[in-house]
């Protein structure tokens, strides 16, 4: 009888604190992610390949060995569109606290970019709004 310590369905286990080398949290400060933050990551722009202050191709972020497949994996997804770090983790079906490492590792390194929601305390009050509605409404 064979002794495996995993299923042969599932393939190769690597454990998430692997993939973080074991960090919990991310050496970025700002790095405090809300679940429904947005990351983005520019494309390179077309003919501009060469220039040291944009975007690296992904032929440069592939030659980049400091980078794990999870990063690459960020980033090139980021670039077709904006998405949460809650999309990220269901997508690369990782938890959530490794991709906010991961995303911390890419801020860190400046590519991609986190936009984060306007906290409740700054939107206004809909009380407010709907006399702006009834104002506009009157004219």
């Amino acid at each position: 009888m064979t002794d495996h310590w995993f299923d042969d369905a599932a393939g190769p286990v690597v454990r998430p604190y692997a993939m973080t080398r074991g960090r919990t949290r991310s050496s970025v400060v700002a790095a405090q992610l809300d679940l429904i933050a947005l990351v983005l990551s520019d494309e390179p722009a077309e003919g501009c390949a060469d220039d040291p202050e944009g975007p690296p191709t992904e032929d440069a972020l592939l030659a980049d060995h400091s980078l794990a497949p999870e990063h690459l994996d960020i980033v090139l997804r980021c670039r077709r569109s904006a998405l949460s770090v809650a999309e990220l983790a269901a997508e690369l079906d990782l938890p959530v606290g490794v991709v906010r490492v991961l995303i911390g590792d890419l801020l860190e390194a400046e590519l991609v970019r986190v936009t984060r929601p306007v906290p409740p305390a700054e939107l206004p009050d809909e009380s407010i709004l709907r006399e702006v509605i009834n104002g506009l409404r009157a004219l």
